[in-house]
């Protein structure tokens, strides 16, 4: 599924989702964005609303209208001067928007530096899902912006509703299960016996029993289709006709259920690092794992050409050899990592080196001294790859949700009436208490939207059947992630189907892929190009995860479009 899969540029704030070494959170990540079926093999079934909502406009609804008139408090927040903060009101369910629950999800902005240019608005969605938005802006994220859109557009971005300090939160924590036997590392990289199985299996049911004890109420209603109608009310109170918007890995899942639900209502549409919603669970699972296994490769080929000096070995069959030495001997017994009593075993390292793949420029340098770190025995350095940037996230997440606080002491909005007491166990009662929301929910987001959007299999054994084929594939990338999705295999499937996009009239929206794309691949890119009418596709002729914010000649054509609306043509690529 997704989590890995949502690396923004080098130059802005890291995702959450390139967080832990743990290879169930690495393989999750692999297929989540995607639309996927119960089964393969079977023609796609077209998508619950076709495009059927943009027949009908929602702010006319009688029991819509107080969602899209309502009007956002701004307030300074963050440390710049020009971010501000709002609080925007959604239902929980818009199935029954009149039952009084909903979600409250933050709201940040950068306003245009010329006002009396300013054309609107510009939504961001830096992916996940699990990526708290807000946080994003004030982090700065415009001042990196190309001059023309930063003096066209406000920059917005939001939380997306049960996402870091969405009013209530998604959590999985669960008091009950520490100390609980988990599958050993060997099994979660392939499970081969009836006994690894056993034991992958549970581990994946406890936590998806987890995820439904702590917040089953919100479950049902955190899909991306939803998320997309969120996006919609967002752009209403914002004051923007029509959309434009840029969505980096998971966002353009989130721009793409947006195009067809609102395809009249999309001005200009960027889906960077593109997730094709054509694709089954195998298809999505077999592709990224392939992926990541390219780009591991692809590191030892280009480490030289890169880095230099730094590289732990001398050719491409020395970092390959040094690599597969690693992995093999933490299948044996982990490496020491200073205080840490588990140590670094072989699951830590290929997801250390997967989360590694995202921004060359920027993490291969520091990979590298990992490794030749770890060869000599000592494994903190890798091992830290996957935690580099918890710290700061959870910071990070912490102020957003200190920022909402306030912010939902001061409102005094109307349409802000959540009511959330049928998430929490009565005075009095024998009901277990809810665990709190930590710092940090992104985990928690990537399950729960990964396990709405996408239907899995209900059998066991159709994972078992899919190993063989990943392992052909990918190797221990392609086994784990297999042996990762079976926490959806009991969860309760939202509206979505695998299907082609069905977005008539949409105007055209540009994709970026990108050739060495290891949690998007570059054939998704094309793949979803080809499925928006009028699609444009711009190549970035490189290794990593995205393009725009990484590359001048991406940034020059995505920047174009978003201000001018001027296309670009067939065959566009970008080099290095």
């Amino acid at each position: 599924m997704y989590r890995l899969a949502n690396r923004r540029p080098v130059h802005r704030r890291r995702p959450a989702e390139r967080r832990r070494p743990a290879l169930a959170v690495l393989a999750l990540a692999v297929i989540g964005t995607s639309s996927l079926s119960a089964c393969s093999g079977t023609a796609p079934a077209r998508p619950a609303h076709s495009g059927k909502a943009s027949a009908a406009d929602p702010a006319a609804r009688p029991d819509l209208r107080r969602f899209y008139g309502q009007k956002l408090v701004w307030r300074p927040c963050g440390d710049q001067d020009t971010v501000q903060c709002a609080s925007l009101t959604v239902p929980r369910d818009y199935a029954h928007p009149g039952d009084g629950r909903t979600f409250v999800l933050p709201v940040a902005r950068a306003a245009t530096a010329l006002p009396a240019e300013r054309k609107g608005s510009v939504v961001l969605n830096p992916g996940g899902p699990g990526e708290p938005g807000a946080q994003l802006v004030k982090d700065g994220v415009a001042d990196t912006l190309g001059r023309g859109v930063r003096e066209r557009f406000d920059v917005v971005s939001f939380d997306p509703r049960g996402v870091g300090g969405s009013k209530p939160a998604l959590t999985c924590a669960d008091p009950d299960d520490e100390g609980e036997a988990r599958a050993s590392a060997e099994a979660a990289l392939h499970p081969r016996t009836a006994a690894d199985r056993a034991a992958v299996l549970a581990d994946a049911r406890a936590t998806a029993d987890a995820c439904r004890r702590a917040s089953g109420p919100l479950l049902p209603h955190v899909g991306t289709v939803d998320a997309a109608r969120d996006l919609d009310v967002l752009r209403a109170v914002l004051g923007d006709r029509k959309l434009t918007y840029v969505g980096w890995s998971y966002g353009t899942s989130l721009g793409t259920s947006y195009a067809e639900q609102f395809p009249g209502r999309v001005r200009a549409m960027v889906l960077d690092g593109a997730v094709d919603p054509s694709l089954d669970w195998r298809q999505r699972m077999l592709g990224q794992s392939a992926g990541f296994r390219d780009a591991v490769d692809a590191y030892a080929e280009s480490c030289a050409d890169t880095i230099g000096e730094s590289c732990p070995g001398g050719t491409p069959e020395e970092i390959r050899a040094l690599i597969d030495r690693l992995v093999e001997r933490t299948r044996r017994e982990p490496l020491p990592v200073d205080e840490s009593d588990e140590g670094l075993d072989a699951a830590g390292v290929v997801g250390a080196l997967s989360m590694a793949m995202y921004t060359p420029e920027a993490q291969w340098e520091g990979l590298s001294e990992a490794l030749r770190a770890a060869d000599e025995g000592d494994g903190t350095k890798l091992a830290a790859l996957g935690e580099e940037s918890t710290e700061e996230d959870t910071e990070d997440t912490q102020d957003a949700q200190d920022t909402q606080d306030t912010q939902d002491t001061d409102d005094t909005d109307d349409t802000d009436d959540t009511d959330d007491t049928d998430d929490e166990a009565p005075a009095g009662s024998d009901a277990p208490a809810v665990p709190a929301v930590p710092e940090d929910n992104s985990e928690a987001a990537l399950i729960a939207v990964n396990c709405l959007d996408v239907p899995h299999p209900r059998d066991p054994q159709a994972y078992w059947d899919a190993l063989a084929p990943a392992e052909k594939a990918a190797g221990v990338y392609g086994t784990s992630s297999v042996a990762s999705e079976l926490v959806c295999e009991d969860w309760p499937s939202g509206p979505e189907r695998p299907h082609r996009v069905h977005a008539p009239g949409v105007p055209p929206v540009l994709v970026v892929g990108t050739a060495g794309d290891p949690a998007t691949p570059y054939a998704e890119a094309v793949g979803l190009a080809g499925q928006f009418p009028g699609g444009m596709l711009l190549s970035f002729e490189a290794d990593g995860h995205t393009g725009y914010g990484r590359n001048a000649c991406v940034d020059r054509k995505v920047e174009a479009y978003l201000t001018d609306l001027t296309p670009v043509a067939p065959g566009t690529t970008c080099e290095p």
